[in-house]
């Protein structure tokens, strides 16, 4: 199956040189006179890279990747192998840290996302939109430090490190963006 350019979606997997890419941008330029300029930028699934392609002309198609997603929950890590299992069929599936990319910055045991499969492989996750996050180190508030808007930085039990509030402590469990892996609110 084939996708034209206005058809296209950003988080749609498509198909190029034999390998899976997730449309993270695109846009169209159109100079007087001349067919338009497709710019697209994907990530590519297996390794997490991020591409810029350009296509011109007024027919581009673009085919679909087959990817499936299937339900699953995260178990444990042995080296650079981290574990998944499919939470319908109780199978197993090992996924490098390379193929995780980012993804290892929000990942919890026990906690349940989709596994990407391309041609029967596992090729990467996609999390939950929100993850709740425990607070293990964050410097105290300074006294008389009240402006709206200013944030301190904070370092979270998987080890990722954001911005909070001055109001946030150690202990506190905060919800982050995994999109943007900004600080929402706390729970």
């Amino acid at each position: 199956m084939v996708v034209s350019f206005g058809d296209l979606k950003r988080g749609m997997t498509i198909e190029m040189d034999g390998e899976p890419y997730q449309v993270v941008e695109y846009s169209s330029h159109k100079m007087q006179q001349r067919a338009p300029v497709i710019r697209l930028r994907l990530r590519e699934l297996r390794t997490g890279r991020t591409v810029d392609r350009s296509f011109n002309g007024y027919d581009v198609k673009l085919p679909l990747a087959e990817v499936e997603h299937r339900p699953a929950q995260y178990i444990y890590q042995d080296r650079e192998m981290y574990y998944f299992m499919d939470t319908a069929s109780y199978e197993q599936f090992p996924v490098t840290a390379e193929q995780l990319g980012d993804a290892l910055k929000y990942l919890k045991d026990q906690m349940e996302l989709e596994l990407v499969f391309y041609k029967g492989q596992p090729i990467a996750v996609d999390l939950p939109t929100f993850v709740e996050l425990k607070v293990v180190d964050t410097p105290p508030p300074a006294k008389g430090d009240t402006a709206q808007g200013s944030t301190k930085p904070a370092k979270l039990d998987t080890g990722l490190s954001i911005n909070v509030p001055f109001f946030v402590g150690i202990g506190d469990v905060v919800r982050v963006d995994t999109r943007s892996g900004e600080y929402l609110e706390r729970v």
